[in-house]
């Protein structure tokens, strides 16, 4: 397939600048992936198309706050994106102006609290940054850093929980898990209520999942590596689940791409760390999914590659067609789907 053939056009204004309050008063369109049906519905509902024997596979992975402003001792103004660790005390970033910042520039975040030196350039196209800090970095970025919210959001939410899953748990995302962004405490407590179970696992989002696809053929692209970990109690619930005949629901892309790279060839999921590297497009067979909940996804992006291969492409599309007509919001304060 073509890069072109995950194309379609999107009026601004249906890029939605805040989220949906309550989180669940969002929109979700539900798509049968096998009739090609849709029906239109609010997220609260949700537990309506959930069943007793059913797993929920949410990814409690937490936003960093890791987008920092800092100033050269020539007061240039620099801006940095931490994206992940890669020794101690060495993260791998995106900087800006990245052409004027030499190796060994020093950067100051936050006099006295964080400080770095800018490093050298990646195979990706990234930089090295050795940060210094006084006392535990989380809780320094916690003070000095602000969450990185994606470029077609104008304004960084006054509450910075807005940005948060009300689950997230583990530090290490550099962007959200969106679909898991429209549940409350109250909407959690009714679907265990109902019987179906739920399970966390963790996978880091990384810049990867975001980072423009650059080749025409869609089979040559390479994601780049993310961390995830699937608990014992988690694996144990989500097998437990097909074992009773039960479906297993993942909740947002994430989640697919943990559960696909964590399943055995008997389509057990295995507990454990690992790095996911799974490029998902159309024709792919997914052993470990039965049904999606997921947001409105950019264009020529890796996420609606994988939505597409789950619903099939032409589905997909003529959904997001309808979606458009209907004003739903779109991306990552926006509305939801449900693939069946």
């Amino acid at each position: 397939m073509k890069l072109a053939d995950f194309d379609y056009l999107l009026p601004r204004d249906l890029i939605a600048q805040v989220p949906a309050r309550p989180r669940d008063s969002s929109r979700l369109l539900v798509l049968d992936r096998a009739a090609g049906e849709i029906d239109h519905r609010v997220f609260r509902e949700l537990p309506e198309y959930l069943r007793p024997a059913d797993v929920l596979v949410l990814n409690d992975t937490k936003v960093l706050p890791a987008r920092l402003r800092a100033r050269r001792p020539t007061g240039g103004a620099v801006e940095v994106l931490l994206l992940r660790p890669t020794a101690q005390g060495v993260w791998e970033a995106l900087i800006k102006p990245a052409r004027r910042i030499r190796e060994g520039a020093r950067l100051i975040f936050a006099p006295g609290v964080l400080e770095g030196v800018a490093g050298e350039r990646t195979a990706a196209g990234t930089r090295l940054i050795a940060l210094e800090h006084h006392g535990d970095l989380l809780r320094v970025l916690d003070q000095v850093g602000e969450p990185p919210i994606p470029p077609y959001i104008a304004r960084t939410p006054e509450d910075p929980r807005d940005y948060q899953t009300v689950y997230a748990r583990a530090a290490g995302a550099v962007a959200a898990p969106t679909a898991g962004l429209h549940f409350t405490e109250a909407l959690l407590a009714g679907i265990r209520a109902r019987g179906t179970a739920i399970a966390f696992l963790t996978l880091h989002v990384g810049w990867g999942t975001f980072r423009p696809i650059t080749v025409e053929d869609v089979a040559s692209h390479r994601m780049e590596a993310e961390v995830y970990e699937v608990s014992p109690e988690a694996a144990a619930a989500i097998n437990d689940a097909r074992a009773r005949g039960g479906r297993i629901i993942a909740v947002g892309t994430t989640c697919v791409r943990t559960l696909e790279s964590a399943v055995d060839d008997a389509g057990r999921i295995r507990p454990g760390a690992g790095s996911a590297t799974l490029f998902i497009a159309p024709g792919y067979r997914f052993r470990a999914t039965d049904v999606l909940v997921t947001n409105f996804h950019l264009p020529r992006s890796t996420p609606l590659m994988l939505a597409g291969a789950f619903a099939g492409r032409e589905r997909l599309l003529a959904a997001y067609a309808e979606a458009i007509r209907r004003r739903y919001r779109f991306y990552s304060f926006g509305d939801a789907m449900l693939i069946r």
